[in-house]
């Protein structure tokens, strides 16, 4: 695409973006501290965040530029497949309720920052801890550069993306000032755009679902030309409607991306950020709201099938911003491409510091320097989440981008091995330290194992093509396939048991060491959380 024809749009989304970016820098300033030297201010917020702040963060960290683009491509290319998406922010909030409430007062009391601090103390097992620091930076990193993958596409809908340095300069400058604000302002500043891009992305959709319906003539035409493109393709696990082959898929899928999404290091700074426990409880009810948005995104693949959409290349995150260019006047494609852009901007930002945050932790502090003070461990971090963002953009550079949404699925399987740990460890100290190293070890080969015997043949891949497995592979006779990391959690819980209970009748040592007792909660009713209650309302 010519740049001469989008100059409106181009125009206006770098206008907004500038503007956002500003806001990045002033957040600094923003319920300022007196020293923003402590991983507490400068990793999370002071942890003092409201309800509002905390909805808008927390929402604006869950509902990516990624999932602006690739949910709607999937239906673009898959069809009901890629609902998905939709039922699994549906049951992942009633799942993490009792999970991370109870997570952020553990946390508040015992002054710990990350997933693996909790770890640590819970076990008494820097080496398990470790591993659960290292799952956490490894599928955060994919996750990361794929919030590129939706400024490229912009960036190319627009006539500015390609391949080669040059052209991938405007992509560079943008993180490059993401970088600077994240430095300067830590977690206030996606706190702070993260207004801004959920009031775009709301006003763009809006007018979508409206406008574009209308010019196409109805959503019975739109599903009408969804299922007459699906009906002429030979794939059997396409189509406006769920069938036999992938009904386990989509369940398992939409059931373990749920208990994947709130393991992410990034989602639990979020609400750790929090400054209590009923700013948790009111997020929780509320946050489903954006499950209404992300039903209303997806329908955007059908809408572009029955606009005639084509994707540019071989790129089908394409295909959102090619509609919107399509269908909107020039200057509110421009609005709704700053809003994909700059919904890129809060959850990498959150990211990026939520995996220098376990660095810091978990590595540096663990490790190199266990008498770091508040002020070096900001200073590593803020360095940290420096090379996490150079670590995102090499990705985008030197990796096909549809190899890198491989990894991010990769990502999902890798994070859920951490579930018994962090999870399932906030209820109940019954598993052994040996046990749960064992399940990771078991659940972390066997998801790589059936990652790597995944194919598709529609994308030249024979190895890591997707997170559907062939049940035919196991031995069944069937076509029906099974989201590949569930099969992975079910082996390390299997691995954690047996593990566990030889570990026990060998009477091998637990770990504890007086900090990790068996009621290790900070419940409700203990009087520390009460105070910190009482403290954060004043």
């Amino acid at each position: 695409m010519n740049p001469g024809e989008h100059v409106t749009e181009i125009v206006i989304f770098t206008v907004l973006f500038l503007v956002v970016s500003g806001m990045g820098f002033v957040a600094a300033r923003w319920r300022r501290p007196q020293d923003l030297a402590s991983l507490n201010e400068w990793g999370l917020g002071g942890r003092n965040f409201g309800t509002w702040i905390t909805w808008f963060l927390v929402g604006g960290d869950l509902y990516t530029a990624y999932t602006f683009v690739a949910v709607p491509a999937l239906l673009f290319g898959a069809g009901a497949m890629g609902f998905f998406a939709v039922p699994y922010t549906v049951i992942v909030y009633p799942l993490v309720f009792l999970v991370l409430i109870r997570l952020w007062s553990v946390s508040h009391v015992h002054n710990l920052v990350t997933p693996a601090d909790f770890v640590r103390v819970r076990f008494g097992s820097p080496t398990l801890a470790l591993l659960v620091a290292i799952t956490g930076i490894v599928a955060t990193m994919p996750y990361i550069a794929l919030q590129l993958i939706g400024i490229e596409a912009v960036l190319k809908t627009m006539g500015i993306g390609g391949s080669g340095l040059l052209s991938d300069l405007p992509l560079i400058i943008a993180f490059v000032i993401l970088a600077a604000y994240t430095y300067q302002s830590g977690l206030r500043a996606p706190a702070l755009i993260a207004f801004v891009k959920d009031i775009l992305i709301y006003l763009v959709i809006l007018v979508a679902i409206i406008y574009i319906p209308a010019r196409l003539g109805g959503w019975e035409v739109i599903f009408g030309r969804a299922q007459e493109k699906f009906a002429a393709t030979p794939a059997q696990g396409d189509g406006i409607l769920l069938n036999s082959n992938n009904q386990l898929q989509y369940f398992t899928l939409a059931l373990g991306s749920a208990l994947a999404l709130f393991l992410y290091p990034h989602s639990i700074t979020g609400v750790l950020a929090s400054k209590n426990r009923n700013v948790i409880k009111r997020n929780m009810s509320a946050l489903p709201a954006y499950s209404l948005l992300l039903g209303l995104i997806a329908l955007l693949g059908y809408m572009a099938i029955a606009a005639g959409v084509k994707p540019i290349g071989t790129d089908n995150n394409t295909v959102v911003p090619v509609l919107f260019d399509r269908m909107f006047p020039d200057w509110f494609a421009g609005i709704a491409f700053a809003a994909v852009g700059i919904g890129a901007l809060v959850p990498a930002a959150i990211m990026s510091i939520a995996a220098a945050n376990l660095f810091t932790r978990n590595i540096y502090r663990e490790y190199i320097n266990p008498r770091a003070t508040d002020a070096q461990e900001a200073g590593v971090s803020k360095l940290t989440s420096l090379v996490v963002k150079v670590g995102a953009v090499l990705f985008i550079l030197l990796i096909d981008p549809q190899f890198s949404i491989d990894l991010q699925l990769i990502g999902g399987v890798i994070i859920l091995q951490t579930l018994p740990s962090v999870a399932i460890g906030l209820f109940t100290r019954w598993f052994h330290k040996v046990g749960l190293i064992a399940g990771w070890v078991a659940g972390m080969g066997g998801g790589l194992v059936l990652l790597y015997n995944i194919s598709n043949p529609a994308i030249k891949h024979a190895h890591f093509g997707g997170s559907a497995f062939p049940l035919e592979k196991l031995g069944f006779d069937t076509k029906m396939t099974i989201y590949a990391g569930f099969l992975a959690l079910l082996l390390n819980l299997i691995v954690a048991v047996a593990a566990t209970l030889i570990a026990r009748a060998a009477k091998v040592p637990d770990g504890s060491d007086g900090t990790s007792p068996d009621h290790f909660t900070a419940d409700e009713g203990d009087p520390r959380v009460k105070d910190l209650e009482l403290q954060s309302s004043t």
